[in-house]
């Protein structure tokens, strides 16, 4: 399981488990599993996807980045 947290500058968007997240990275889009390598990447506009126990939930992003660092995947975004 990954814990995420999604921040933006005006409130707490979301946190919790999840089973995978899928983010617009400036590279291109890349999906986020349990034990994924550590990593910092900057976000642009688009869709931000994560599935919670076979739910998937969408979030509309303007831009951010992404930590990802022992199962903790943390996103600070401008919604």
């Amino acid at each position: 399981m990954l814990t995420l947290r999604i921040v933006s500058p005006e409130r707490i968007v979301f946190t919790g488990e999840v089973d995978s997240v899928l983010v617009p990275g400036t590279m291109g889009q890349f999906e986020i599993l349990n034990n994924h390598a550590p990593i910092i990447s900057t976000l642009v506009e688009g869709k931000v996807a994560y599935s919670v126990k076979g739910d998937t939930k969408e979030l509309h992003i303007v831009g951010g980045f992404v930590e990802v660092k022992k199962n903790l995947v943390s996103l600070c975004v401008e919604v």
